[in-house]
C-alpha cells in the first residue's frame, strides 16, 4: 500500500517524533511510505522548552521527509495537502496530541480524496491544560478523519464524547526499544555519580505542572534518608517553585537533578540505576514514559489518573496509588520496597514486552485501516 504520514519527525525531537519514526520504519518494511513533516512546529515564543530540535549530541533516526507544514501559516495547509494528494496515498496517518494543531492538520485531512483513508493516532483529545478553543478545534479535526487509533481507555472515552460514531482501534502503546540495553546497576550508578548504597526513585521526562513532581518531592519527607530521587528531564516553564520546595524541605542532598533534555544514548543509565519509576501525575491520558520504563523492565508506581493503570497493572507490573497525594505516594513506595516487588514485577514486564511491539502495532494499524 501507499502510506503517507503527516506529523513531527527528525530534526524535531521528543517522544512524538521518536514514535513516528519507529512507526515509519516498521511500515516501510512492507509498504511504500512517505513522511510529510512540519517545517515549523511551534513558533518559538510558544515553545516552553530549550529547543524543538535534536542537537549534535542526540542520536536520532534521520527519517527522510518532505518538510512542508507550518502550523501557523494557512497557505502551507493548502500546499501540504497538494503534495500529499500528488503522492496519492491509500492511507494518510496523522498524529494528534494538542488542539493547537487542529487547524493545520484538519485543513489537510479535509482536502484528501475519497479513496484515501484518513487515520489519526490520538495521544490526547481533551487536553491536560484546557483552553477556550479546545472544543471547536477538536470537533473540526475529528470530523475530517475516517478512523482513530487510541492507546488508552481515557482517550477513547474523550473521543466518543465528541464523536460517538467514531471507528477506532484500541491498542497499547508499543514499548520504546531505541534506547539501548539494560546496564548493570553498578555501572549506571557510576556513570551518574550516585551512591550505590541508596534507594533510587526515578522521575523521568519533561517537567510540567500536571506531572506532579511537587507531590513526589513532598513524598520524600515521609520516607527515611536512604530514599533518594533522580529527576531527569527538560523543564517546560520555570523550575523555581521546585527549587524553593526542595530548599524549604531540606532535601537537596537526597534529590539529584538532571534538568536537561536526555538524549537517547543517555536514557539507559537513568532507568538502569533506578529501583522504580514514579509517575505522580495529577492528570494524564497515557504516558510514553511507561513504554520506556517497560523496555528497561523497570516497574512503575503511578497515580490513578487517566489511563495510567491500563498499562501499569496493580500488583503485577507496578503499583497504582489511589489518588495524587504525597502521603499515599510515599506509602506505595514503602510497600514496594518492603515486599521486594522489583524482581517479580520486572519478570512480568519482560514477559509482556513482545506483545507490545512496533511490528504488532503497525500490523494492527493497517488491518484496521483496511476495514474502514
Amino acid at each position: 500500500m501507499k502510506i503517507a504520514i503527516l506529523s513531527t519527525f527528525y530534526p524535531f525531537r521528543g517522544g512524538i517524533a521518536q514514535f513516528n519514526g519507529l512507526v515509519f520504519r516498521e511500515l516501510e518494511k512492507e509498504h511504500e511510505v512517505k513522511a510529510f513533516n512540519f517545517k515549523r512546529q511551534y513558533p518559538n515564543f510558544l515553545f516552553p522548552g530549550e529547543t524543538q530540535y535534536v542537537t549534535a549530541e542526540d542520536k536520532a533516526d534521520a527519517i527522510p521527509t518532505v518538510d512542508c507544514l507550518d502550523s501557523v501559516n494557512p497557505l502551507s495547509y493548502l500546499s501540504t495537502a497538494k503534495k500529499i494528494k500528488k503522492f496519492n496515498p491509500d492511507i494518510l496517518i496523522t498524529r494528534y496530541w494538542m488542539t493547537f494543531f487542529a487547524p493545520s492538520l484538519g485543513a489537510v485531512t479535509k482536502r484528501m480524496p475519497k479513496h484515501t483513508k484518513r487515520i489519526s493516532i490520538l495521544d490526547n483529545v481533551i487536553p491536560h491544560e484546557k483552553r477556550f478553543f479546545d472544543t471547536p478545534a477538536n470537533r473540526f479535526f475529528l470530523k475530517h478523519n475516517d478512523g482513530f487509533v487510541v492507546m488508552s481507555d481515557t482517550v477513547l472515552a474523550d473521543l466518543l464524547s465528541i464523536r460517538p460514531d467514531a471507528k477506532y482501534l484500541r491498542i497499547n502503546h508499543p514499548v520504546y526499544d531505541q534506547f539501548g540495553e539494560i546496564m548493570q546497576r553498578a555501572d549506571a550508578l557510576k556513570e551518574l555519580n550516585l551512591d550505590p548504597s541508596k534507594k533510587y526513585l526515578l522521575f523521568f521526562g519533561f517537567i510540567r505542572d500536571y506531572k506532579g513532581l511537587d507531590l513526589l518531592i513532598e513524598a520524600l519527607t515521609y520516607l527515611d534518608e536512604s530514599y533518594h530521587l533522580i529527576v531527569a528531564g527538560e523543564v517546560y516553564g520555570s523550575f523555581e517553585k521546585y527549587e524553593k520546595q526542595i530548599s524549604q524541605l531540606e532535601l537537596k542532598e537526597r534529590i539529584h537533578l538532571f534538568n536537561q533534555y536526555i538524549s537517547d544514548d543517555k536514557v539507559s543509565a537513568f532507568f538502569s540505576a533506578s529501583d522504580v519509576c514514579v509517575l505522580p501525575y495529577k492528570g494524564a491520558t497515557q504516558s510514553g514514559i511507561t513504554a520506556i520504563s517497560h523496555h528497561f523492565e523497570l516497574p512503575i508506581i503511578a497515580t490513578d489518573v487517566g489511563g495510567l493503570k491500563e498499562t501499569t497493572r496493580h500488583g503485577e507490573t507496578g503499583l497504582i496509588v489511589e489518588k495524587p497525594d504525597s502521603k499515599l505516594i510515599a506509602a506505595s513506595i514503602s510497600t514496594y520496597y518492603e515486599n521486594n516487588y522489583k524482581e517479580s514485577f520486572s519478570q512480568k514486564i519482560a514477559e509482556e514486552k513482545l506483545e507490545n511491539s512496533w511490528e504488532n502495532f503497525a500490523k494492527k494499524l493497517i488491518e484496521f485501516a483496511q476495514t474502514i
